[in-house]
């Protein structure tokens, strides 16, 4: 039965999405995935996913209820396991498409952690200064989605800063080439455009020879 399963033994070639709650990660990833047959994977989805009843969605839900990160260790843990179930069931290709990931790393331990793992091909960074405008988005998320977790103030502010205390030293794990911003004060598509006027010379071109 083992022969069954697809074994790879490879890094995952993959493009990083980093920016704050609210500022557009999933749409885009959503975006790049259909534009380009590349695979987005959200670490919030892949949570959200777990069943409560379940240690490792218990552990989950009682750390973002808070605002908080779950443990670096158990939050690879549980992405590693994910995405090897990608490919045993055939929904990701490593050797012909890129893991899109959006929302992991978020800690400079997860990133060492993860480089066992990942070849980052680039980094893209959606920036935005407005918080208001960030907690007016996610509002309506939590509204539209049934995100509890999104429709606290107090708990936004706090990923807002914990965003900001962890993401310098995210990027500086990363070569300043490979990264590059992008104003995510748009609309989508502006925002998608500027996306694909930097990095379309990497994402078509995601197949190992």
């Amino acid at each position: 039965m083992d022969n069954l399963i697809p074994h790879y033994s490879k890094k995952f070639r993959s493009i990083l999405i980093f920016g704050p709650p609210g500022s557009g990660k999933g749409t885009m990833g959503r975006f790049l995935s259909a534009a380009g047959n590349h695979v987005h994977l959200s670490s919030g989805d892949i949570f959200r996913g777990l069943s409560p009843d379940s240690p490792a969605g218990q552990l989950f839900h009682s750390y973002a209820s808070k605002g908080h990160l779950v443990p670096d260790n158990v939050t690879l843990k549980i992405w590693h396991n994910y995405v090897l179930g990608l490919i045993a069931t055939n929904k990701y290709f490593p050797t012909q498409q890129f893991l899109l990931l959006d929302g992991i790393p978020r800690t400079l331990e997860q990133a060492k952690l993860l480089d066992e793992y990942i070849d980052p091909k680039g980094v893209i960074v959606l920036k935005i200064d407005n918080k208001q405008k960030l907690v007016e988005r996610m509002k309506r998320r939590a509204l539209i989605e049934g995100r509890h977790d999104d429709a606290d103030e107090k708990v936004l502010m706090t990923r807002f800063k914990v965003y900001e205390e962890t993401t310098h030293a995210l990027l500086d794990h990363y070569p300043h080439d490979k990264i590059v911003m992008i104003n995510a004060d748009q609309k989508p598509l502006d925002v998608l455009k500027d996306i694909l006027t930097k990095t379309s010379g990497i994402l078509s071109h995601p197949e190992i020879s």
